[in-house]
């Protein structure tokens, strides 16, 4: 004898067991380390001092005029002499700014301007030359009545005489002139050097005279004569 389930045919509506729900895991707790907060505050805050350091050190410049290649004392300063760089700025410098470039060229320089050297205030002259009181004389010297190095303005030397045809000076003549080199130039045609000095104005007479025969020699005298 078999049995066969009855099927539930009560009325109403039908119930059923509810499903167990899963556990729920609770997420890991980070665990907080004050250690690396500070580190990670600290980077931050260089981050910005750099930042700010080099932002001022960029915009803390200033143009300003130097000089291209070594610029004598006495010499007259052309455009090619400068340049333009952006140095940072400094109170105890004083260059000129690069704006005055157009009122530089022209000017003597009044002082020795190294290579690369800032120029300042001090470092020109707008002096008119010759100056009152003086004459500017041009001689011509051959290679055996000049030395042989190179002549800048400013240096100090002497024209002296030199024995005439008949193999003596003038007696009555002085034996030498002072005077100061304002620049020099190579004669193409002769190879001659042709000193341009600074002279009293008294001087300049006898002194071109006595260039005019050729009997001269030019001696350079130490600057701490």
């Amino acid at each position: 004898m078999s049995t066969t389930a009855r099927e539930d045919r009560t009325p109403g509506p039908r119930t059923s067991q509810p499903a167990t729900a899963p556990d729920l895991i609770a997420p890991p707790k980070l665990r907080r380390r004050p250690a690396l907060v500070v580190a990670a505050v600290i980077v931050t805050a260089l981050g910005c001092l750099i930042g700010a350091w080099a932002w001022g050190a960029s915009t803390d410049t200033q143009e300003v005029l130097a000089a291209r290649d070594t610029i004598h004392q006495g010499e007259t300063i052309e455009a090619s002499d400068l340049q333009r760089i952006w140095i940072s700025r400094d109170p105890l410098l004083t260059p000129l700014p690069a704006s005055a470039f157009d009122d530089v060229v022209g000017q003597r320089a009044a002082l020795d301007i190294s290579e690369g050297g800032l120029l300042t205030d001090e470092s020109t002259s707008d002096e008119p030359l010759p100056p009152q009181g003086q004459t500017i004389v041009g001689i011509a010297l051959t290679p055996a009545q000049v030395p042989a190095m190179p002549l800048y303005g400013g240096d100090k030397v002497r024209i002296i005489a030199t024995p005439g045809d008949e193999g003596t000076a003038a007696a009555s003549s002085p034996q030498f002139t002072v005077a100061e080199v304002v620049g020099t130039a190579i004669d193409q045609t002769t190879g001659n050097t042709v000193v341009n000095v600074l002279v009293p104005y008294a001087d300049a007479g006898v002194l071109a005279a006595r260039a005019a025969t050729g009997s001269v020699a030019l001696v350079l005298d130490s600057g701490a004569e």
